[in-house]
């Protein structure tokens, strides 16, 4: 199985050569308009890389957990995430995102022990794809519902 992404940043009349801003075309047939975090000279109003990352790794650690719940028999009502990532500096000196945070509140039809939902939290965070190709620690704060 593969994925592909196009990157393209086409200068324009009114993008100088300092413009951060691209376009992502998906291989889905979604496009989104990128450009840098705004602290790097990039728009504000676009998605940047940083943000790409992180909403990959919750959005796979959500899948992760909604497809080990349901092999679990266990009816998900809903889940949201207000997930953060800090840029720092890496043991190498070198500027990385070096905290990722997850921070999931899982609703279920019926009332879940915090041990159990600890549990189902490993258990998707070992079969993410994302976080199994990532090198740097990650925290999930369970939220009981």
């Amino acid at each position: 199985m593969s994925f592909s992404v196009t990157i393209s940043w086409p200068q324009t009349r009114d993008q100088d050569q300092r413009s951060k801003d691209h376009q992502l075309d998906f291989a889905s047939g979604q496009t989104l308009e990128g450009s840098a975090a705004p602290e790097y000279q990039g728009s504000q109003d676009k998605v940047n890389p940083e943000e790409s990352l992180l909403s990959a790794l919750a959005a796979c650690h959500m899948l992760s957990f909604l497809t080990i719940a349901q092999k679990k028999r266990l009816e998900v009502i809903s889940y949201q995430d207000c997930a953060s990532a800090e840029l720092g500096r890496n043991s190498q000196g070198r500027t990385a995102i070096t905290q990722i945070t997850l921070n999931p509140k899982v609703i279920f039809n019926t009332e879940q022990s915090e041990e159990t939902l600890a549990k189902l939290h490993a258990l998707a965070h070992k079969h993410c794809f994302i976080a199994n190709s990532l090198t740097k620690e990650l925290t999930i704060k369970i939220t009981p519902s």
